[in-house]
C-alpha cells in the first residue's frame, strides 16, 4: 500500500505563502454521556512526530505521549466543545460543527490562521475550509487535533469513572458497550446524559412511565 504523505496539504498551501494553517477534529459523536470535543492546532512547518496519524489507530500509551509532545511543539492549541444540552437542542452535527468553530476561533486569537483542514466537515468561516475525508489519517495537523481532543476527551470520562464508577467509563468512554447499556438500565441516568439518543430516551421513557404508575 502507497504511504500517505501526511504533508501534503500543508505543503501546498505553505508553498503558496499561507504560513499558519489550522487543523481542526473531534471526538464524541457516538456516545451517549458528555460533551463532543475538538481540537484546533496549529504546526510549524518543521514538526516532525514518527508514527503520528488517526488518534483512533494509536495505543492510548502513546497517543498520552504524543499529546504531551504536540503541546510542547505546536504554535498553538486550543479546545471547542458543546454540552449535552447544546447537542440535545442542536443535533450531533451541528454540535461537532459548533465546537469545531469555537476551538478555531480560539486559535485566531492568538495565531493569523488563514486556511482550515477540517477531518470531513465543511464549514462557513470567512476564511478557507477544505474538509478532508478521513482527514485524520491525511493531515499531519488534523491528525494532531485528533491526538489532543481525544486524549482530552478521555481524560474527562476518567474524571466522571472516578465519581460513577459503577458505570464503567474508564473502559467504554460513555460509548453504548453492553455493559455501559446495563449500567444504565441498573442505575439511571446520572448529569450528562444526551437526552436525544436512543438507549437513554429508553430510560427517561421507562422512568417516566414508572413514576405516573407509581
Amino acid at each position: 500500500m502507497e504511504e500517505v504523505d501526511l504533508y501534503q496539504y500543508e505543503k501546498e498551501l505553505w508553498e503558496k505563502g499561507i504560513t499558519f494553517v489550522a487543523g481542526v477534529d473531534e471526538v464524541g459523536r457516538g456516545p451517549l454521556i458528555g460533551p463532543v470535543v475538538t481540537a484546533c492546532v496549529v504546526l510549524p512547518h518543521d514538526f516532525v512526530l514518527e508514527g503520528l496519524t488517526d488518534s483512533k489507530k494509536i495505543s492510548e500509551k502513546k497517543r498520552n505521549l504524543f499529546y504531551d509532545y504536540i503541546m510542547e511543539h505546536a504554535l498553538a492549541v486550543e479546545i471547542g466543545m458543546c454540552t449535552p444540552e447544546e447537542i440535545d437542542t442542536m443535533n450531533i452535527y451541528q454540535a461537532s460543527k459548533e465546537a469545531m468553530i469555537r476551538a478555531i476561533t480560539k486559535v485566531r486569537k492568538c495565531v493569523d490562521v488563514k486556511h482550515v483542514l477540517s477531518d470531513a466537515m465543511p464549514m462557513e468561516l470567512d476564511i478557507p475550509v477544505t474538509p478532508i475525508i478521513k482527514g485524520d489519517a491525511k493531515s499531519i495537523t488534523i491528525a494532531a487535533a485528533s491526538v489532543i481532543a481525544k486524549v482530552t476527551r478521555d481524560r474527562m470520562m476518567y474524571e466522571l469513572d472516578e465519581k460513577y464508577p459503577m458505570y464503567g467509563f474508564k473502559n467504554h468512554k460513555g460509548y453504548p458497550t453492553k455493559k455501559h447499556l446495563e449500567a444504565l438500565k441498573e442505575y439511571g441516568l446520572i448529569d450528562g446524559y444526551r437526552k436525544t439518543y436512543g438507549p437513554v430516551k429508553e430510560i427517561l421513557e421507562r422512568d417516566q412511565y414508572e413514576t405516573v404508575c407509581d
